[in-house]
């Protein structure tokens, strides 16, 4: 009996610890909830505060678009790319050759996969024990406000990380998709990270080298629709806590926003394009001459919404911190930890705006 209950005591600490880590509570998958309500939406999804903000609707104000084909041989463009990483922290990149072919599988592939029975879908949910699978992320609690989404979170490399239960055998295609895609978008992202380095000053070499064999890992988003898309979120505002974050469009209809202001604008993805966005870790290593900018996802009243994110972060052994050449000036405004640390120190705390790199801050 002592060894039963310790057993348990154990499992349940467990858990606990694992939650810490980015595990949730189980909760109802929102798809098959958006099936079933009839426009009685459970108080856990309703977001009063969504009543006071503004949101900015004007065709003219748009994140800036980067051609990657340009950003080679055009010293204009990367003064473009500086601006955009500077100034808006977002921008749409095109004309990234070699990707248009699988980036579309892809999203053939997602779409089939939220297509499936609920039953189906439900054979990878996640675990209380980590992040992957398919469900919601970070729900620590039974009180924590809820988004109207299910997501399929997956790591993807480096490949001893992949949890391959999390893997859907259906559609057949998946999971060759997936690890294709996953190679060309590391491919785009260093293809980023040079041309980011030398705007910075920096080795351009030195700062892709942090982000060799670094951590990729990618989120399919769908957001049901719902009556009463006013009052509910489908992504809580927050800033992406990894190096840099691509996200494409799934269908067409729009949903993401970002905050510049104090007002939230809509963005309207271009076809084809990645939305590139800049993450914690590149606002603290470029000691906040890039910025991460706090973003969320709205829902529609009558049409469902897929997206999916990517987010690619440093190799493990990386120190994540001001980069030394950037705080001869005015000294370090950020913190510096060990990759491990930032990760367990950020994914212990819930997505809230930008909480996870101000506390990183250090008081001027």
């Amino acid at each position: 009996m002592v060894g039963e209950h310790l057993s348990k005591k154990k499992e349940m600490v467990g858990e606990e610890m694992s939650r810490e880590l980015g595990g949730s509570v189980p909760i109802t998958n929102v798809q098959a909830l958006a099936s079933s309500c009839s426009g009685n939406i459970p108080l856990r999804y309703l977001r009063p505060e969504l009543q006071s903000e503004e949101v900015l609707v004007d065709d003219t104000l748009q994140i800036p678009t980067i051609d990657m084909r340009k950003l080679m041989v055009d010293d204009d463009e990367m003064g473009k790319l500086h601006s955009a990483c500077k100034e808006w922290g977002f921008f749409q990149l095109i004309n990234h050759d070699g990707v248009a072919e699988v980036m579309e599988k892809m999203k053939a592939d997602v779409q089939e996969f939220f297509k499936l029975p609920q039953k189906e879908k439900n054979a990878y949910a996640k675990q209380p024990t980590g992040v992957d699978g398919y469900g919601q992320n970070f729900v620590l609690s039974e009180e924590r406000k809820l988004n109207w989404a299910d997501d399929l979170f997956l790591q993807t490399l480096p490949i001893p990380e992949r949890k391959m239960r999390f893997w859907p055998q259906q559609p057949t295609s998946f999971r060759e998709t997936l690890d294709k895609y996953s190679l060309e978008l590391v491919k785009v992202s260093k293809c980023l990270l040079k041309p980011m380095a030398k705007n910075l000053a920096i080795n351009p070499e030195q700062f892709a080298n942090m982000f060799e064999d670094g951590r990729l890992s990618l989120r399919m988003n769908y957001y049901p629709p719902c009556e009463q898309a006013s009052k509910v979120l489908g992504l809580t505002p927050h800033s992406d806590f990894g190096g840099l974050t691509l996200l494409v469009q799934v269908n067409e209809v729009q949903g993401l926003q970002i905050k510049r202001n104090g007002k939230w604008i809509p963005i309207r993805p271009l076809p084809g394009a990645f939305i590139v966005n800049i993450g914690d870790v590149i606002e603290i290593l470029s000691n906040g001459e890039y910025k991460s900018i706090e973003h969320r996802a709205v829902v529609d009243p009558e049409k469902e919404r897929l997206s999916i994110a990517a987010f690619y972060t440093p190799c493990d052994g990386t120190i994540i911190g001001p980069l030394p050449e950037l705080t001869k000036e005015n000294g370090p405004k950020y913190k510096s930890v060990s990759r491990e640390d930032y990760i367990k120190y950020v994914i212990a705390r819930k997505p809230d705006g930008k909480s996870s790199v101000n506390l990183m801050k250090l008081e001027s």
